[in-house]
């Protein structure tokens, strides 16, 4: 007979600080400016040119994000928006490849010839169960939009600029895949936009490693012989709590969350193997490497404490940097954001721990990188709800597109046209540490 008593109902958070939190924001806000660049850019004319041929594929770019979004796509499964995105750029007279690096579901395109060279890139993998609760469809076709805008000035500015279709961003670490495989070899810089509740041209985005735990112990009879048994859900639990512990004593932007992925199959029977799975950020690699140690250490600990062997597997997916923004590159884009009645936020406004980890992290320790944040109508929306797959696939993802692509295509015909720029770019990169060997960071 089923026990059908009742059971208790979880506890509601207090939104009390979350409150506090928004009103500070938005006192932030209200007496920010945006970044200013000191570039002169493009100029005016060629700006007007680019705009206008942006303004002439307008309707694709908004039904192509209707469409990316009404038919939502895992990591690497994107077999259907990519198609999307060819069959428009093939509209337009552009020749893309499909499954470049060796990723069926990666794309390039380009247009122009020689140095330099900007690449904007495309992201269209969907959360599963939310679709595109992340804005991938505004950022695919705000991508498209801006190649297909700044492709038609390349005549004039010289240089080459590309569109880079980089699948499974939600884990799969599509951009340092096909960094690895050399498509990005040839590339000066990288710009692309992400979706969010505000306007924003440098916000940080945390590293990401991920560690799963495998404890090997001894299967015995729970109630008959419990003693010739080896724990391995022990060694699972006591390295949940170590990550408890650990917690307070790590930088507040850090962040360590897990789940027990194998806790034994019979509570009659000691586990003889159990696992745990969990992600560790951080917004400075330094930090990420520490936590790294950290981590290693307290399972090591906790399998000397239940006599139980231990696999530590690392980032099955490659892992991801934090993020090094372009101030430079950053700053054009604020001042064409402006013409579009947008002010974008300067870094810091906005609390930096209200954040996730991309793929694009990687490449920005490879090459100079811009990855501003466009605000969808609604800064209560979240990141991964329902609620921001709704929005952006409604008429405010529709204005961020076309307000994105003309930020992006602007800033990449600005990085084209203008040598001052490209040297300012270049030496804030350098001096940030300049490129480094990214693949060697995980190992």
């Amino acid at each position: 007979m089923t026990d059908k008593r009742p059971t208790s109902e979880p506890v509601p958070p207090d939104t009390s600080y979350l409150r506090s939190m928004t009103e500070a924001t938005e006192r932030a806000v209200a007496g920010s400016r945006a970044p200013r660049s000191s570039s002169t850019g493009a100029g005016e004319q060629l700006c007007r040119d680019v705009e206008q041929q942006l303004d002439s594929c307008a309707e694709d770019l908004v039904a192509l994000s209707r469409d990316v979004h009404a038919h939502p796509e895992e990591g690497f499964a994107e077999h259907g928006s990519v198609e999307r995105v060819a069959t428009v750029l093939r509209r337009y007279g552009h020749l893309p490849r499909v499954g470049v690096g060796g990723l069926d579901t990666a794309l390039r395109a380009e247009s122009g010839a020689g140095a330099p060279h900007v690449a904007v890139l495309a992201e269209y993998d969907a959360l599963p169960g939310i679709g595109h609760g992340c804005g991938h469809n505004v950022i695919c076709a705000s991508a498209v939009g801006a190649f297909l805008a700044a492709a038609s000035a390349t005549t004039t500015t010289g240089g080459r600029v590309s569109l880079v279709g980089t699948p499974a961003e939600e884990g799969g670490g599509g951009k340092e895949l096909l960094a690895r495989r050399g498509v990005f070899d040839d590339v000066d810089a990288v710009v692309m936009l992400h979706p969010f509740s505000h306007d924003i041209a440098a916000h940080p985005f945390l590293g990401r490693r991920q560690l799963e735990v495998v404890f090997h112990g001894v299967a015995a009879h729970a109630s008959a012989q419990p003693f010739m048994g080896r724990n391995a859900l022990d060694a699972v639990v006591a390295t949940y709590q170590g990550v408890a512990a650990l917690r307070q004593h790590i930088p507040p932007t850090d962040r360590v969350h897990g789940i027990i992925t194998d806790g034994g199959k019979r509570p009659n029977v000691v586990p003889e193997r159990a696992s745990a799975l969990f992600y560790l950020r951080s917004a400075e690699t330094g930090p990420l490497q520490d936590l790294t140690r950290r981590l290693e250490a307290i399972a090591q600990g906790a399998a000397e404490m239940t006599g139980c062997g231990v696999e530590l597997l690392w980032d099955s997916q490659p892992g991801y940097l934090p993020i090094r923004h372009n101030e430079a590159l950053a700053g054009r884009w604020a001042q064409h954001q402006a013409r579009r009645g947008r002010t974008s936020l300067p870094r810091g406004v906005v609390p930096e721990y209200v954040t996730g980890s991309t793929d694009l992290g990687n490449l920005s320790h490879r090459v100079p990188a811009m990855h501003p944040m466009i605000a969808l109508e609604g800064e209560s929306l979240s990141l991964h709800t329902a609620e921001f797959a709704t929005a952006a696939g409604a008429t405010t993802g529709d204005r961020a597109v076309l307000d994105g692509a003309a930020g992006l295509a602007l800033t990449a015909v600005d990085y084209l046209a203008d040598a001052e720029l490209r040297r300012a770019v270049t030496e804030e990169f350098e001096a940030a540490g300049g490129a480094v060997d990214v693949a060697s960071f995980f190992d």
